[in-house]
């Protein structure tokens, strides 16, 4: 009897982590509106929507938005996700950076090291828009026997008293036909984790209230800063770095 007590509450808890990750923070009415790039992906096969106010203007939150990225300023994901799933050593910035402030469509995002997945710049209109496409992120295993194509839309709305309403939406489609446990089952539960934290710790930064955690982590970027200068000097800069 505990047995399948103890099922049921893992098929509960299962259930429910699915459910935040197609819709963490979206309302019913955001869940049906348009999105940036939706045209690019006409018949999606999986669709997540996920959204959070932020204390701050669209013009605020542009400038960390707008850097984000692998070996960019990071994902503003929890730091335990940076160093033990995706092994990146060079963790969010705490500060805006001047130099990564401009994209156009066209543009390269990173989201590993060179030669792994990345976006594209399909769509960006500062401060109100931007969106990002890939057909990379298949796993290395995968590769030549699974292809998917999907976008990343984010959208920024002003609201009332100078705040924001973010939401972000994926829109994919893929194949063959194991692909769709692979996104449904994995990716779309793991996507709670992930959104939620770059979302919460991207209205932290935005709003200028960093944590502890997200301020050592600025401490650590600076620190990897002079280690590649260092190395550059020398050259022996490593590429991780960059």
């Amino acid at each position: 009897m505990k047995g399948w007590i103890a099922a049921g509450g893992l098929v509960a808890g299962y259930a429910a982590l699915h459910r935040a990750g197609h819709r963490w923070g979206a309302t019913l009415e955001e869940l049906v509106s348009p999105m940036p790039g939706d045209d690019l992906i006409a018949s999606p096969k999986t669709r997540t929507m996920h959204a959070i106010t932020i204390d701050a203007p669209p013009a605020a939150v542009w400038p960390w938005l707008v850097q984000m990225g692998y070996h960019r300023a990071g994902w503003y994901t929890y730091p335990w996700v940076d160093r033990y799933v995706w092994h990146i050593e060079n963790p969010s910035a705490d500060a805006v950076i001047e130099g990564l402030q401009t994209l156009g469509v066209g543009d390269t995002v990173p989201d590993g090291e060179p030669g792994t997945a990345f976006y594209v710049v399909a769509g960006i209109d500062p401060p109100n828009r931007l969106v990002l496409r890939s057909t990379s992120h298949v796993p290395e295993p995968l590769r030549g026997r699974m292809w998917i194509d999907w976008t990343w839309a984010f959208s920024l709305t002003p609201e009332g008293d100078g705040r924001t309403r973010l939401r972000v939406a994926v829109r994919a489609t893929y194949g063959p036909w194991f692909a769709r446990p692979l996104m449904e089952g994995l990716v779309v539960p793991s996507d709670f984790v992930m959104a939620g934290s770059m979302l919460r710790g991207l209205r932290r930064r935005a709003e200028g209230r960093p944590t502890r955690g997200d301020r050592a982590d600025g401490a650590r970027r600076l620190a990897n800063a002079i280690v590649e200068d260092e190395r550059s000097a020398t050259g022996t800069m490593d590429p991780l770095l960059r």
